[in-house]
């Protein structure tokens, strides 16, 4: 059950539009990705919720310079800094999504964006594959008794019988696993 709505074998499929980093860094962009899931029919949005700072280092070194492909040159750093919607954003976003009647959710990556994201009353959660490892960020999540999708594609079998575990156990809502390719 998300916000209302089942989900699973023998219902409709659950249309989520991926907002993340296709604002482009503009906050007028991120209000037409949200009308246009709305006018497309998607049943929710998705944004992720992360700073530069609370995903990565600060750092010049090879291990975190990224060397091929359209950001070779730049840091993980620097392209988070870029992709990332800003905080101040969020409110405004789940206000707008709300008055169009599109649920909207996100994707935390650490404690102090579930924070965030309780202050906004996001209705369910979405943990990102890469931390589906992540145990005190699924502890924190499931700790608000909410639904969460989690993908699994960067897991393997026990860490994902790890995540679903620890969800159990803090009192998270229904629990969503999706296998997504990373």
């Amino acid at each position: 059950n998300l916000n209302g709505t089942k989900v699973g074998k023998g219902y409709s499929p659950y249309l989520v539009a991926e907002v993340s980093a296709n604002h482009n860094g503009n906050f007028e962009n991120a209000r037409k990705l949200i009308k246009l899931a709305k006018e497309s029919g998607a049943d929710a949005l998705k944004l992720q919720t992360y700073r530069a700072d609370t995903i990565t280092l600060n750092s010049n070194n090879n291990d975190f310079k990224i060397n091929v492909g359209a950001w070779s040159g730049q840091t993980s750093y620097e392209l988070y800094d870029k992709a990332h919607t800003p905080w101040e954003w969020h409110e405004p976003l789940f206000t707008y999504a709300n008055q169009l009647e599109i649920d909207i959710f996100s994707s935390p990556f650490d404690e102090t964006a579930v924070e965030l994201l309780e202050k906004l009353k996001v209705p369910f959660y979405k943990i990102a594959s890469f931390e589906a490892v992540d145990i005190p960020l699924i502890e924190c999540v499931a700790l608000t008794n909410k639904p969460v999708i989690i993908s699994t594609g960067m897991a393997n079998k026990d860490e994902i019988a790890e995540a679903v575990e620890v969800l159990r156990q803090n009192g998270s809502g229904d629990i969503i696993l999706l296998h997504c390719i990373s």
